[in-house]
């Protein structure tokens, strides 16, 4: 243990640096330190008024503290024990040290090591012995007591010679004592000599003082120094003949009081006055409370000190009592003067006490029954939260006719009732005007609506929902779920209600009248229980209460929106907590939007076919993604709230309509709201399209952002849909389960019908971005779509950054689709499904084969687009070359110009493919190959015969470019390569065929040399580094590509 450790356990005499609780110990040490410290103030008291030498003996007990060792503490805790000290036998020099040694754990225990100190009072010798000396023989043990007993001389000596040296100090200060005593008693005389001499001592110092005091006072001895007479210096001695000092000041003290008789005794001298005055002041004093009650109640109401007012007020409703008792006693029999007075005070003091208890009580009634409009903040920030709880035992300690636990319930009751009324339809009326307004706004366009797709591939939805939609449609959405949160959260509406619940069900079972008072004499006992009609009402009114909450969100989610918005013309109503001064405020904390202008009405709902017209809870204009976001946390509050109604004890036992109409609340909100968001996904699904900016990604550079955005957009959805389905995040509850139920298989088919089509419009879209012709004029695919949510610097700086392409060339848009496809078909579409099958708990089997045979069709058909034109080119290339008459010379010597068009061209399609999606390089050009190997077969085969120049010209021909493309070489080309050599071989003569055997070395030259000549015109078909080549590959490999180009 650290030193530090160790002495604050020194410090505060404990055993254990964390202790658990106070040391019993400790408290017997303080009751025994208490005990000896009264005992130690009475001695000293006794001994100040036995003894003359207080100071001397004061002065002699506190010598302790200059004694080494006895010094204490600031807090008062002494501290004689020294943290170590030699063995007193001594057999060592430590005696700490060589306990530890012997494993006994003084370190940890203070009162343990204590226990082996000699200088401690709790020193034990035998437990001493045992540990230091167990095995000490009897000679060591005798050594040691020789050793002890010289320290014991030793320090005797050392206190010997202490007394010696300051024994003339006393016999000094006793002298001094005596000598100021004797002056004190003898005025300077000379005492009268003693009977017989005594040898000096401090015993005869004792009892010369004893005797001469003594003798004094018995008159013993006759002395003529005790009479005042004899010496005029005496009359102030201390001896009894001189009072004691005051016979000197007696004689003037009876003359000024002789005096002041003579000047004051007419003036005090009416007898019969002051008995009259004394009578009444009597009667005053007797009857003092009476008098005082009055003006004691109303210090108390001005004070609200109510617990003197109860009590006040009980002793004034005693004396009412008493006198009216009194009265009855009497009977016919006149009263006496005391008993007339007794009377007519209590009789007073009744009218005046009745008359302020009366007009307290009606502002008792008062605060109760306004004590609803008190917000929670000002409740726990001013006032006890259940001052109502006091207000109802104050009433009741006063008595009251009416029951006050009944009329705060009812008053509770009609609070909820107004709020829930007023509250639902003044929200629905401005939801409505928002509505309103933004209907009749200028609808946005599909590029504007799209571009807060982008945001969600950028970060999480939840982080950031300002960015999902437009700032208007988003305050509506916030206005929306501002108003279920009101209506159905436990810190709004809904909270009251279980909380009044709550209450009447503790007025009801008796656990909340526990703590209220009977009142005077058990007067108020009756108002602590409720009827049995009252009980069954206050039922009735709850299940009410919940029936309005339930009836208004339905009405919200189910119902059309509301045509009459003539509310908006009312003030707003106050409630009963509202001051009065606050509807004299011109603003009154009201959004001026709301506000009453004959001039500025708000416009009624267009009737455009739009699918957000029927819909009171879809803001208009506003997309899929928002829409999803907020509409699942308001079904998490329905699906709450009516779990929370559906749990209380109205409902829950026996309420089997009200239960149903709960679950019809949330299956009905559930329906509506999948059908908004459906039609909603639909549009935007149509729309999506509009993302495209032709933008390469950092992470791909060959696809662009659109299958990041969809996935996002997609993704989002499906897990916003999936909450909104199940409505997981209200279940946590008990018995949720039967309040919320599974969805219905009708949603579940709407949503998976719902996801696949959106698949498909998405696609849709893809392809006729990459088809639709190109705007001259401010392009709709290459303007800047996130210029209405970018700062003006960011554009111009993503205007030429490495990512844009030239989005005005339709071959590059279908190559950057090609690679988007490939995305979608690779990672996008399956993880989407995964993600579906997942979340709703369904196999996308069919689903999943037809998704993927759509994108074959659809990558196949784009693929075929882009590469038509260049399958043509060199069709006409090549049927152009061989038809030239002098295609066949008698010895050919070089490949003939058509074929090094042929690779030209391929070289330009090389050249557009690698720069915008070389992921799809080998793809073409693989096709490509292909195809100029079929077209190579279809003109050749219509040749009737080869003689030996046009069959090695073909053959130079036709090896050339499979060579020079050998790279891009498939099992296809490889056997369409094949068929042409066996249609050359079938078409020509035995002897032409040996001679191109004879042939065939001279044309691995010509064909080398030509390859050398060619290299620098077609690098780019060169096939590159093995290291390259395994990034290309894992860069490049995709099956769906293999299977579209078997498929071309």
């Amino acid at each position: 243990m650290a030193d530090f450790d160790r002495n604050v356990l020194e410090f505060y005499q404990l055993s254990d640096p964390f202790p658990t609780e106070w040391p019993a110990e400790k408290d017997a040490a303080s009751e025994n330190s208490d005990s000896e410290r009264e005992l130690e103030i009475k001695k000293q008291k006794m001994n100040r008024r036995k003894s003359r030498y207080q100071a001397l003996e004061r002065a002699v007990s506190n010598r302790s503290s200059v004694i080494q060792g006895s010094e204490k503490s600031v807090n008062g805790v002494s501290n004689l024990v020294q943290k170590d000290e030699p063995d007193p036998l001594g057999a060592s020099d430590s005696v700490v040290k060589t306990l530890k040694q012997l494993g006994v754990p003084i370190m940890d225990d203070s009162r343990l090591r204590n226990r082996f100190l000699l200088s401690s009072t709790s020193f034990s010798p035998a437990l001493f012995l045992s540990q230091m000396h167990a095995n000490a023989d009897t000679q060591s043990l005798l050594d040691g007591l020789d050793v002890l007993s010289k320290s014991i001389d030793q320090k005797s000596a050392s206190l010997k010679v202490l007394v010696e040296s300051n024994f003339e100090r006393f016999v000094r200060a006793k002298a001094t004592i005596d000598n100021v005593y004797k002056e004190m008693k003898y005025r300077g005389a000379e005492p009268p000599s003693p009977a017989r001499a005594r040898a000096h001592s401090r015993h005869a110092s004792k009892g010369s003082f004893r005797n001469s005091s003594g003798g004094a006072a018995l008159g013993a001895s006759p002395n003529p120094l005790v009479s005042p007479s004899s010496d005029s210096r005496k009359k102030n001695a201390l001896v009894k003949e001189s009072d004691y000092g005051v016979m000197g000041i007696k004689t003037p003290l009876l003359d000024v009081s002789a005096k002041a008789e003579d000047v004051w005794g007419p003036a005090l001298r009416g007898r019969e006055k002051e008995e009259n005055l004394k009578s009444v002041s009597v009667s005053l004093d007797q009857y003092k409370e009476y008098v005082e009650a009055s003006s004691n109640i109303a210090d108390s109401i001005k004070r609200k000190d109510y617990e003197a007012l109860v009590e006040e007020y009980g002793r004034a409703r005693k004396f009412a009592d008493e006198a009216r008792k009194l009265i009855k006693d009497l009977g016919v029999t006149p009263p006496s003067e005391s008993q007339t007075y007794q009377i007519l005070l209590a009789a007073r003091m009744w009218y005046d006490v009745e008359e302020q208890i009366q007009l307290f009580k009606r502002e008792v009634w008062r605060k109760l029954t306004s004590l609803h409009g008190v917000s929670k903040t000002q409740t726990m920030a001013g006032q006890p939260q259940d001052q109502h709880m006091e207000l109802i035992g104050l009433l009741l300690e006063l008595g009251v006719e009416d029951n006050p636990i009944w009329v705060w319930l009812l008053s509770r009751y009609d609070y909820l009732k107004v709020k829930i009324s007023s509250a639902s339809d003044r929200s629905k009326v401005e939801i409505e005007v928002l509505r309103r307004r933004l209907a009749n706004a200028e609808k946005p366009s599909p590029q504007v609506v799209t571009s807060h797709f982008r945001n969600l591939g950028r970060q999480a939805v939840a982080s950031k929902p300002s960015g999902l939609d437009s700032p208007d449609v988003i305050e509506l959405w916030e206005k929306m779920l501002a108003f279920l949160s009101s209506l159905l959260s436990m810190q709004g509406i809904l909270g009251e209600v279980v909380e009044f619940w709550q209450t009447v069900e503790s007025f009801i079972d008796g656990k909340a009248q526990k703590s209220l008072p009977t009142g005077y004499n058990g007067e108020s006992r009756d108002h602590h229980r409720l009827s049995q009609q009252g009980t069954v009402d206050l039922q009735k009114g709850t299940i009410e209460l919940v029936e309005m909450i339930r009836a208004s969100v339905f009405e919200f989610f189910a119902g059309a929106p509301p045509e009459d918005v003539s509310l908006l013309f009312s003030p707003l109503p106050p409630s009963p907590g509202t001051p009065l001064s606050a509807g004299l405020s011109p603003q009154n904390g009201r959004d001026p939007r709301f506000n009453f202008d004959a001039n500025n009405l708000p416009p009624p709902s267009p009737r455009r076919g739009e699918s957000w017209e029927k819909f009171a809870f879809w803001p208009p204009t506003s997309n899929s993604v928002s829409g999803v976001h907020y509409l699942s946390k308001m079904l998490v509050l329905v699906g709450s709230g009516a779990s929370e109604m559906a749990s209380l004890a109205p409902l829950s036992q026996g309420d089997v309509k009200q239960l149903e109409m709960l679950k019809t609340l949330v299956g009905a909100s559930r329906e509506r709201c999948v059908t908004a968001l459906c039609a909603a996904w639909n549009k935007d699904a149509e729309n999506i399209k509009y993302v495209e900016d032709w933008k390469r990604t950092k992470e791909m550079g060959d696809v662009t952002r659109m299958p990041s955005t969809f996935a996002s957009f997609e993704g989002a959805l499906l897990s916003g849909m999936q909450k909104i389905l199940y409505i997981s995040e209200a279940m946590t509850k008990p018995g949720a389960g039967d309040i919320v139920l599974p969805p219905p298989t009708k949603l579940l088919q709407m949503v998976r019908s719902q996801y696949v089509t959106t698949l498909y419009k998405a696609l849709s879209g893809m392809v006729e971005n990459a088809e639709r012709a190109v705007q001259k004029a401010d392009d709709e695919w290459t303007a800047d779509l996130d210029a209405p949510i970018r700062a003006g610097n960011e554009r111009a700086s993503l205007s030429v950054s490495v990512g844009t392409v030239d989005a005005g060339d339709r071959n590059v848009r279908m190559l950057l689709t090609l690679g988007n496809l490939q995305a979608l078909r690779s990672q996008v579409v399956p993880s989407l499904n995964s993600q579906f099958e997942n979340a709703f708990s369904v196999k996308l089997t069919d689903e999943s084969k037809t998704i993927r045979d759509v994108l074959g069709q659809i990558d196949a058909r784009l693929f075929q687009t882009y590469t038509r034109p260049a399958v043509e080119k060199l069709r006409q290339i090549i049927r152009a070359g061989l038809a030239d008459p002098n295609w066949a010379p008698a010895r050919p010597t070089e490949v003939k110009p058509y074929v090094y068009e042929a690779l030209l061209s391929l070289v330009l399609v090389h050249t557009q493919v690698s720069t915008t999606a070389p992921s799809l390089t080998s793809q073409v050009l693989s096709y490509l190959l292909e195809q100029t190997s079929k077209e190579l077969l279809e003109t050749l085969r219509s040749r009737a015969r080869f003689d030996l120049g046009a069959l090695m010209q073909a053959t130079l021909d036709v090896e050339f470019v499979a060579q020079t493309l050998s790279q891009y070489t498939t099992e296809k080309a490889s056997t369409l390569q094949g068929e042409v050599y066996s249609m050359l071989d079938a078409k020509t003569d035995n002897a032409a065929r040996a001679r191109l055997q004879d042939e065939l070395p001279g044309m691995r030259e010509v064909l080398k040399k030509l390859r050398e000549r060619s290299r620098t015109e077609f690098a780019c078909f060169k096939r590159p580094r093995r290291g390259q080549t395994a990034s290309n590959n894992s860069n490049n490999h995709n099956p769906a590509a293999l299977e579209r180009t078997a498929t071309g």
